[in-house]
């Protein structure tokens, strides 16, 4: 994982040192695919938290869900996420219903708009536990993990305290299970996501990985 942003043109861990540790985590086999789920969901909130005109936003994002739903039908575009999803047999259409959550984005969310958002987003999380080969309940963890990272990264403080609400029950639901080996580094997020949500400890300090190590070693 460590030189994924290299290949793929984009920081899977949106530059967060330890989600960078987490994801780390992943069988090695499997991590360039792996990198490359998550580096497409940066790439899609950037294109809708980080482009101010709706409708461009909305071209963008559709290219990207054209593009996913054609993965497996060649030739794929020269683009270095595409190609590696390609390479590892990344279920493109399953992948594309994260666009239709970001897309919710760029238009009034009430609280079912919101959930709606964190499962279509959740299937980032589905996809790489099928690629790691872990057969862990991803649903929860993927939902929580999908609104505690909005209520991180949106500018829109009264979307991110909803948000954050709302993740703190998904994640604690999500950590109660013992993960698999190769479903540790989905967990590993989990515990990064509500820690971060906890502000109580900074990230990179001891405690925090220190909980990811004993993570790593018990899957709790």
């Amino acid at each position: 994982m460590v030189n994924a942003a290299e290949y793929l043109g984009i920081d899977p861990t949106g530059g967060h040192p330890e989600r960078a540790l987490a994801l780390g985590y992943a069988p090695a086999v499997t991590a360039p695919g792996v990198a490359a789920v998550f580096a497409l969901d940066q790439t899609l909130a950037r294109l809708t938290l980080g482009t101010r005109d709706p409708m461009v936003a909305q071209l963008r994002l559709t290219w990207w869900r054209e593009a996913l739903c054609a993965l497996e039908n060649p030739p794929v575009p020269s683009q270095p996420i595409l190609q590696t999803l390609a390479a590892a047999r990344a279920d493109g259409e399953r992948l594309a219903v994260a666009e239709d959550g970001w897309e919710r984005l760029l238009g009034p969310l009430d609280q079912d708009e919101l959930m709606a958002f964190a499962a279509e987003r959740s299937v980032i999380f589905a996809e790489a536990a099928r690629l790691a080969g872990a057969a862990d309940d991803v649903e929860a963890a993927g939902s929580g993990w999908s609104l505690a990272d909005l209520a991180q990264t949106t500018a829109d403080r009264d979307l991110a305290d909803r948000a954050a609400l709302l993740a703190m029950p998904l994640l604690r639901q999500a950590a109660t299970q013992r993960w698999s080996p190769a479903g540790r580094f989905l967990g590993a997020l989990v515990h990064v996501a509500a820690a971060d949500l906890d502000r109580q400890r900074e990230p990179g300090s001891p405690s925090r990985v220190v909980r990811l190590a004993w993570h790593r070693l018990t899957g709790r």
